[in-house]
């Protein structure tokens, strides 16, 4: 996967929106105003971080050399994804799991915003 359809496929999904808060290279997508991905332009090559269930988090580690701590991230929930070391479908199953995460802990109140939409 290469950043466009990174970009394409995260910004496709319900109540994502796209900025650059810490910095002109750093594209972080949110979900309700909750992060679930970013990613460096100028990383070479392309990697990712991603949210993910703390358990899953070290059995993906394990079974995959591409993926690794989140890189200055909270270690247990976040993942850094080579995108060139992966498939595409790994990848975008990864994408889908971070934001069901973010979604699933959202407020009632948000949750029903975002269902609206």
């Amino acid at each position: 996967m290469n950043v466009e359809e990174y970009r394409e496929y995260c910004i496709s999904k319900k109540g994502v929106t796209e900025s650059f808060p810490f910095n002109e290279t750093t594209l972080v997508f949110k979900v309700m105003g909750k992060m679930f991905a970013l990613c460096g332009l100028d990383n070479v090559p392309l990697r990712v971080n991603l949210k993910c269930d703390p358990e899953r988090a070290i059995e993906l580690r394990e079974e995959h050399d591409g993926i690794i701590e989140g890189w200055h991230m909270s270690k247990k929930h976040w993942n850094t994804v080579y995108l060139d070391r992966i498939s595409k479908e790994l990848t975008k199953e990864l994408i889908d799991h971070s934001y069901d995460l973010v979604v699933s802990k959202l407020t009632k109140k948000v949750k029903a915003e975002l269902e609206a939409l």
